[in-house]
């Protein structure tokens, strides 16, 4: 697949001209992400996504041998490490979980969904903030 820059180049540009956070493009089968994060004053990289329909299978989806085990978000919503504000979060880096355990909570329509643990493991790393937007699929955390 060849990326085009200049495509990148122009969909960054609106970002800035519009003062937008995110756009995305769909032609045909490919789809072009190009987001900003605008949480510091230091001028950061734009972060690109492709997506190409690609069929996976189950272990593909839930299991990258490079990364780990990756659990992700099984809907759109808010991700929250604790049951609550000031509360005990379900995760951290080191810790040990069972299959089973939440891991974090999506909130989705006023709904909180508890996110299970596929399997034991070790966190090895977490890929989302408290409170922060995740997509469907999204890994939230990662285990060893």
């Amino acid at each position: 697949m060849k990326i085009d820059k200049k495509i990148i180049k122009e969909l960054n540009d609106y970002l800035d001209e519009f003062k937008l956070t995110e756009i995305e493009i769909t032609e045909k089968d490919t789809k072009i992400k190009v987001s900003k994060n605008i949480g510091s004053n230091i001028n950061q990289p734009s972060i690109v996504s492709y997506d190409l329909p690609v069929e996976k299978s189950v272990s593909e989806n839930n299991q990258n041998i490079k990364n780990g085990i990756e659990v992700t978000s099984p809907i759109i919503g808010t991700a929250y490490h604790a049951p609550e504000p000031g509360a005990k979060k379900f995760v951290e880096i080191g810790k040990k979980i069972k299959k089973g355990d939440t891991v974090m909570i999506v909130e989705a329509m006023k709904t909180m969904n508890h996110v299970p643990s596929l399997s034991d493991g070790v966190v090895k790393e977490i890929r989302v903030d408290d409170g922060q937007p995740v997509e469907f699929g999204q890994t939230l955390i990662v285990l060893e």
